[in-house]
């Protein structure tokens, strides 16, 4: 039997389609050029959200990062614990700031969202899957310790834990 004696139906009826990326907060259409977020500043322009000064009579709308982070939503949470947290807690929570300044100066969607204490140990929530990701390796080369990741393709989240005991 050749291909094109299968009906078309059944050639493809068997195939799953999943979606690749379920992002809820991804812009589902293209924004009006130029767009100002209100909450934060960022501008929308030549297919991207920068930051740069606002422009005359701005279309506005909230960017995606100010969207997840009055939701309460994160897209990352970066875990860290152990015996060396106490000790280093400053000079960790520095490097974390650090690179999201760094990150966040190139894509400003880029955010720490929160900082939270539970149960010892401190936990960053982020508005992108980067971010967390990027904190984590910086962790890793200048600490060591053990880093984990976990990712959720269908639901765009990360999970990273960092521990370090000694």
């Amino acid at each position: 039997m050749k291909k094109k004696d299968i009906p078309r139906r059944a050639a493809r009826g068997d195939r799953l389609i999943r979606e690749h990326v379920h992002d809820p907060y991804r812009a589902r259409r293209k924004l009006r050029e130029p767009t100002l977020c209100p909450q934060c500043g960022a501008v929308y322009g030549k297919g991207r959200w920068h930051w740069a000064e606002a422009p005359a009579e701005p279309h506005q709308e909230l960017c995606q990062a100010c969207h997840r982070i009055n939701d309460n939503y994160p897209a990352g949470t970066l875990s860290l614990s152990g015996d060396f947290l106490g000790k280093h807690r400053t000079e960790i929570l520095g490097l974390a700031r650090h690179q999201e300044e760094l990150e966040k100066g190139e894509h400003p969607l880029n955010r720490i969202m929160g900082i939270a204490d539970e149960n010892g140990a401190i936990v960053i929530t982020t508005t992108d899957i980067h971010l967390p990701r990027r904190i984590g390796a910086a962790l890793q080369d200048a600490y060591e310790g053990e880093l984990e990741f976990h990712y959720e393709e269908e639901s765009y989240a990360i999970r990273v834990s960092w521990r370090r005991d000694a």
